[in-house]
């Protein structure tokens, strides 16, 4: 293995609070970074830099830890350009819609499936993303979500098994059946390919109960919890993810003070998913209110065909600043550090000695630009696991 230090990086973000400026960012103005390996092995000022086999002059531009995307939903097959068309022209976004992208995700290929997935990471990897979650749950058979789980494996580890996405289209008319299904030969089949289980706890999807049951099944298996909590109206999801110490409650639009106070005092991540918001024009969640009360937030995009068909971190960090009260060192924190919490990961989101050698040069002297320049395409270059890959 040889060392590579990067040197001259005008803005450094660690998010270690114990190096730099002792913010939660861990800021270090002209500042070097030296790999070895996969990993980060030293940080700090640049003129003290250790020598190393090989040096990178960053030019006075900013480096942050390559993004955790830590919600996905990339799967899947089609096309939902149609619904997208007519949200935008009035009608409101429902949770049914899933059930297009089921039909045409079982007929696809495993190998289109796989195409799909590959197309939309390396989309997501020449915006700075380094590690991602993604869920099955447009299958809805027990040979479907086995094999979407397989195929999400190919490409992460965080495989998360989302069959209880919604109510399967074959059990339309049985819905205590399809979660006699999830909990049982489904669960079983995906449970050897997966890290998380999931459940959309929502009006259209799942209610409490049944969210329980399905959770609580998953973990006797091994799974760890993380659901989908109060996107679209008030409802249990929240508090029952703080009571399974899941480990995301993810949307987070609609709370009550109980809901915030129990996120605060939990170790259950909000993770807020400002595309969704943006692709549906549905009310933004407020960041502001959870940050103040003390709750850990990330940020993720939540890409999928349907709600919100973006794989840009950047994007929903400038969404999340300026619509849901976020201030770019919290957004910056959210999308890196956040999202690690959200996997509960402490190699990754942060770039400080022993951690992994994920990195992101931005073509700007600042994190901060990353909000004040939106669809700006400002990722330079990219480190994964020591390795430049953009």
């Amino acid at each position: 293995m040889t060392t590579t230090a990067v040197t001259n990086i005008a803005s450094l973000v660690t998010n270690d609070p114990s190096l730099g400026n002792g913010t939660p960012l861990g800021l270090i103005h002209d500042a070097a970074v030296v790999i070895d390996g996969d990993r980060v092995v030293w940080t700090g000022e640049s003129s003290k830099a250790p020598a190393t086999d090989n040096v990178l002059d960053a030019a006075g531009r900013a480096v942050v830890p390559g993004f955790v995307d830590s919600h996905s939903h990339l799967v899947f097959a089609g096309d939902r350009t149609e619904e997208f068309n007519a949200r935008m022209s009035g009608q409101p976004y429902r949770a049914g819609g899933i059930r297009t992208t089921v039909a045409a995700t079982r007929a696809a290929s495993d190998d289109a499936l796989s195409a799909n997935v590959a197309r939309y990471l390396a989309e997501a990897l020449r915006q700075g993303t380094t590690t991602f979650e993604t869920k099955s749950g447009y299958g809805l058979t027990v040979e479907d979500e086995a094999r979407a789980l397989r195929i999400a494996g190919r490409h992460t580890d965080e495989v998360t098994y989302l069959g209880a996405h919604i109510v399967s289209p074959d059990y339309a008319d049985d819905p205590a059946g399809y979660v006699d299904l999830v909990t049982g030969p489904m669960l079983d089949a995906c449970a050897p390919h997966a890290r998380w289980i999931d459940v959309f706890c929502e009006q259209g999807a799942f209610d409490g109960d049944q969210a329980r049951a399905i959770l609580t099944a998953g973990r006797a298996k091994g799974l760890h919890p993380r659901i989908h909590a109060n996107q679209l109206s008030h409802g249990p999801g929240v508090q029952l993810a703080v009571e399974l110490d899941a480990a995301s409650a993810d949307h987070c639009t609609h709370l009550t003070d109980a809901d915030v106070d129990a996120l605060a005092q939990g170790n259950t991540v909000a993770t807020l998913l400002p595309g969704a918001e943006f692709s549906t024009r549905a009310e933004w969640p407020d960041a502001r209110r959870l940050l103040d009360a003390g709750a850990t937030v990330a940020l993720s995009t939540d890409c999928n065909p349907g709600s919100s068909f973006t794989s840009s971190v950047p994007f929903c960090i400038a969404l999340a600043v300026r619509d849901m009260g976020m201030t770019p060192d919290e957004a910056i924190w959210s999308a890196t550090a956040g999202g690690a919490a959200a996997l509960r990961r402490t190699d990754v989101g942060r770039i400080a000695p022993g951690a992994r050698a994920d990195l992101v040069l931005l073509d700007a002297p600042s994190h901060v630009h990353l909000a004040y320049r939106p669809g700006v395409p400002l990722v330079g270059a990219v480190w994964r696991s020591g390795q430049r890959v953009v």
